[in-house]
């Protein structure tokens, strides 16, 4: 599945050649041990630009759980979010770069139209300028939700019922240019239909109430974002943004069941402040990759609709930049639609 995934980005990373002799490299290195010397030796923060409880969050404090566990040290998660992702952002960037502060920007913070209206003068992100690559760890297709008081059950009856109903029907998203929003963005265009944006800057959780009552339509985030109301029968599941059926939830449709082609998700990469010294830099990526190999850790991620994405730097920094290029249609329209 995950290949199936990762192939779906059309990315070409041949990452387990490329991190088994990444890692192999660094392990052997003795410059690196030089320069690392005891580190970390002090708790470490990472730095996530989504509330508590989206999926950005939830695995970014796995993340901290485990790489606490073998760095010996505390790391904890900070949430800064707001303003798309720009507050976040600037909050990373002005850390010391020392190696102890981390970053773990939601893909929409790279996906910004530099310029477009409401968009934080600091996005996109662009890598290595902004921020410097440490590592991919997961990619987070979309799970959609709808209230049971829509009364629809499939894509197919969602898209009649937003045709019949044009810009009535709404939906919960985390904030405008996130990639909950572009999703449905991107939907609307393939679709051929008409739906109304209402942002949530606290996530699907702030959402939820007002998804259950039937006052907003419909909701969407990775699974761990609703992925709790979807088996407590709060929302009904509709579809999920992956290209195929996942083996962890076989009975939820693909909305590319229904629009061919059609993937849109979430991705978590772990980048460092500009100045964060080299050697520091790879041997966060290493561990990372390490902590993440463990199958236990895995299968936890892929119950959260999460799927490991091992990559290098530099494979993150090209993965970042396929991305960037694959969404501007989308961006572009929806900052003309919007007067820019």
């Amino acid at each position: 599945m995950l290949q199936t995934l990762t192939t779906s980005l059309r990315v070409t990373t041949r990452a387990g050649a490329t991190m088994a002799a990444l890692c192999a490299t660094l392990v052997a290195a003795t410059p690196v041990t030089a320069q690392t010397g005891d580190y970390p030796n002090k708790p470490v923060r990472i730095i996530s630009d989504s509330a508590a409880g989206s999926s950005n969050d939830v695995t970014s404090r796995i993340l901290a759980e485990q790489l606490s566990q073998l760095w010996k040290q505390q790391v904890v998660v900070l949430n800064h979010p707001g303003a798309g992702g720009g507050i976040s952002a600037r909050v990373a960037s002005q850390a010391d770069p020392d190696g102890y502060t981390f970053y773990t920007p939601a893909a929409s913070a790279f996906l910004a139209l530099k310029g477009a209206v409401g968009v934080a003068p600091n996005l996109p992100i662009v890598l290595p300028t902004d921020f410097l690559p440490v590592a991919m760890f997961t990619l987070q297709p979309m799970f959609i939700g709808v209230s049971h008081k829509l009364g629809v059950k499939t894509v197919p009856e969602l898209i009649a019922l937003a045709k019949q109903k044009s810009g009535e029907i709404s939906f919960a998203a985390t904030g405008r240019g996130r990639i909950t929003h572009l999703t449905m963005e991107l939907f609307q265009d393939r679709a051929g239909v008409k739906l109304l944006f209402v942002p949530y800057a606290g996530g699907p959780a702030a959402a939820m109430n007002d998804v259950t009552s039937g006052r907003v339509g419909i909701v969407l985030d990775g699974y761990s974002g609703v992925g709790g109301a979807i088996e407590g029968n709060s929302i009904h599941g509709l579809a999920v943004a992956s290209p195929a059926r996942l083996k962890e939830f076989p009975t939820l449709p693909t909305v590319a069941e229904t629009l061919p082609g059609f993937f849109a998700g979430g991705w978590n990469v772990v980048v460092a402040p500009m100045g964060t010294p080299d050697a520091i830099v790879r041997k966060a990526g290493t561990d990372i990759n390490k902590v993440l190999a463990d199958p236990e850790v895995a299968a936890r991620l892929a119950k959260l609709g999460a799927y490991l994405t091992a990559m290098s730097p530099e494979d993150t920094t090209a993965f970042a930049r396929k991305e960037q290029e694959t969404w501007r249609p989308i961006l572009e329209k929806l900052a003309a639609s919007e007067g820019k």
